[in-house]
């Protein structure tokens, strides 16, 4: 009982993380605070430390200046800026005030080196790098559960031909293969989920035929075939059902690894393109300013790894509760 209590509580620990990170990403048009390619002042804002509070002058013309202080004077306002101090006309001044200006620029995780706001852009690359982990995994289990079931409920013919040729699939390098694809194909998010998903099926495939094989003669099936049921009911009503566990724990493991390799992908720069927002481009804009702007890699960096470790809890979860022999063993 206090094993499943405890398999209980990393399941829903991982689900409610996990909730947090799919909402975020879900609900980032309204929760960023700002555009996440806006570059409001490219040169005093890059590189702001996170918490950093910013007075913002409108000058006109979608000019903007940030300012460290702000001064209202007779002459009109007085700014600190770059370690310099100015003044700018009333006049000029679109947003002035009594005690200088109305608008402030929060970099609540710091700003990158085109003073765009770190957490604003990674809510946006929680949308891309889900979407992708999601739709990947669900072309995967497509090809890949349609694959395993016609190589076990086949002829022997088709089977040995349809596992040779996933055995060939798997031995080529994954990551060589991605790259090379994604050097001829336009990258964008549809174009990525279906390079990750269209080549991510031979593992699934493998697992569906060989839970096929081990039910196909069990008592139940044979009794539904004495019955008078075709293959397809079969398929869908007996067969399937009774992979479905060991199918959804791989695929949720799967898609940590999808989110992990467009991340590597975008890193390598044959992602996600810039200006658009992915964690894996956001690590590789910050790899170069690391000593000096450690926050531009880093909060991506940690986004990866809590998600894929929210995915390994509910993984293990579903593994332990789902699993019939556990729960045998348990009671």
């Amino acid at each position: 009982m206090a094993r499943r209590d405890r398999v209980r509580a990393r399941l829903r620990m991982g689900l409610a993380v996990l909730a947090v990170i799919v909402l975020a990403g879900l609900g980032a048009p309204w929760l960023a605070p700002y555009d996440p390619g806006e570059q409001t002042d490219a040169v005093a804002g890059r590189h702001r430390p996170p918490f950093t509070e910013m007075a913002a002058v409108e000058l006109g013309h979608g000019r903007w200046r940030l300012a460290d202080r702000v001064e209202r004077t007779a002459e009109g306002l007085r700014i600190e800026r770059l370690g310099k101090s100015e003044i700018i006309a009333a006049e000029e001044v679109l947003n002035l005030t009594e005690a200088g200006v109305r608008d402030r620029r929060v970099f609540l995780l710091g700003s990158d080196g085109f003073s765009r706001d770190v957490f604003s852009r990674l809510l946006h690359g929680a949308r891309i790098s889900l979407f992708i982990g999601v739709t990947s995994i669900v072309l995967a289990l497509t090809i890949g559960v349609a694959v395993g079931a016609l190589a076990a409920l086949s002829g022997r013919f088709v089977d040995s031909l349809l596992m040779r040729t996933v055995d060939g699939l798997i031995t080529f390098p994954w990551l060589i293969l991605l790259i090379a694809l994604a050097a001829i194909f336009p990258t964008g998010k549809w174009v990525l989920s279906l390079l990750l998903g269209g080549t991510a099926w031979m593992g699934i495939s493998r697992l569906v035929r060989a839970e096929l094989l081990s039910l196909k003669e069990r008592d139940f099936i044979v009794a539904a075939r004495g019955l008078g049921a075709g293959p397809l009911r079969i398929f869908f009503r007996h067969l399937l059902p009774n992979t479905l566990t060991p199918i959804l724990v791989v695929a949720t493991l799967m898609i940590g690894g999808l989110i992990l390799t467009e991340a590597s992908l975008s890193f390598l720069g044959y992602g996600i393109q810039a200006p658009d927002p992915s964690w894996g481009n956001m690590i590789a804009e910050g790899r170069y300013t690391m000593s000096v702007a450690w926050w531009v890699a880093v909060f991506p960096g940690l986004a990866i790894v809590v998600t894929v470790i929210a995915l390994s809890l509910v993984a293990d979860g579903l593994r332990d509760v789902l699993d019939p022999r556990t729960s045998a063993s348990e009671s």
